[in-house]
């Protein structure tokens, strides 16, 4: 569950922080950070303590898959779509590194 910080945090993120009362920014940008909580869970990724030096980067992740959440939310992927590098380097650190010994 996102705190009221951290949802400040991923509202500005994603550049939906005028949104923030908007009843479908509300109910899905808690709903997709869960479901990319989730997705690292899956992956082996736990979620660091809050002051792990591996927090930043986990966060980061996760505004990255809720932002991508948020723009393909629609059934249809852009044909020219690619998935962000940095993003992907990110993730494979955290799961080659277990993000700093926090599972």
């Amino acid at each position: 569950m996102l705190t009221a910080e951290r949802l400040a945090e991923v509202l500005a993120y994603c550049k939906l922080t005028e949104l923030a009362d908007d009843p479908e920014v509300a109910e899905l940008i808690p709903r997709f950070a869960a479901d990319a909580e989730a997705y690292l869970a899956g992956a082996g990724i736990a979620p660091p303590e809050p002051e792990a030096s591996s927090r930043p980067m986990y966060d980061q992740v996760v505004n990255y898959m809720i932002l991508d959440a948020w723009d393909h939310r629609d059934a249809w992927t852009p044909g020219s779509y690619t998935e962000n590098p940095a993003f992907r380097r990110q993730l494979n650190q955290l799961k080659l590194t277990g993000g700093g010994g926090w599972f």
